[in-house]
């Protein structure tokens, strides 16, 4: 049965200023790199057999370090922006805070956790599943029926949606669904796609 593993870049620096990150590229944080040198030492004993990113620095450079640290650098990698992080908008590069201040905490939350409701020229989590699930479909999942072990390394909001779709949650219930940096979920697939098992490889406090 195949193993497919979800994981979200490590810190950005925008992360750490709190900031609306969305499309644009920004790096990892020196605790971002470390997130991901820990969660390919985790991974060692997977034996992937390709790799899907995003087209942002922040989830390649993971994939690199992770790889890297789980020895296991000589697998193929696809980029697509189809797993990109959700774009943000108009609210791309503002802190979070400052932006709660501008247009009020209720619209902030309402952008930032509904389902449906995007910001101003932006994506909501809806319109990110519409861009992920196809690619997914046409080039993830065929791999994963062949057997295939596949790793994923993307964005909160692009692995909700997978999420969402692999847990067969509702609209409702993904939104109290957080994804950690640098933590990676492992799912034991059968055939079909449906859950064998699940694994939070959680860091040890």
């Amino acid at each position: 049965m195949p193993y497919l593993t979800l994981l979200r870049h490590g810190e950005s620096q925008w992360n750490l200023e709190n900031r609306f990150t969305g499309w644009v590229d920004v790096d990892l944080t020196l605790k971002g790199e470390a997130e991901a040198a820990r969660a390919g030492t985790t991974l060692s004993t997977i034996p992937f057999d390709v790799v899907f990113t995003s087209v942002l620095t922040r989830a390649i450079r993971t994939a690199d370090i992770a790889l890297h640290e789980a020895g296991r650098t000589a697998i193929p990698i696809f980029r697509s922006e189809a797993l990109n992080e959700r774009h943000y908008g108009d609210l791309q590069g503002l802190n979070k805070a400052e932006t709660a201040e501008k247009f009020g905490a209720d619209q902030v939350h309402t952008w930032r956790r509904s389902y449906d409701v995007a910001p101003p020229n932006g994506e909501s989590l809806k319109d990110t599943r519409t861009r992920v699930l196809p690619y997914f479909d046409t080039e993830i999942a065929p791999r994963l029926r062949n057997g295939e072990n596949v790793l994923i390394v993307a964005h909160g909001n692009s692995l909700r949606s997978l999420i969402m779709l692999l847990e067969n949650l509702s609209s409702e219930a993904i939104l109290t669904v957080e994804i950690p940096t640098g933590v990676p979920i492992t799912y034991e697939l059968d055939r079909d796609l449906h859950i064998v098992s699940k694994t939070i490889h959680a860091p040890t406090p």
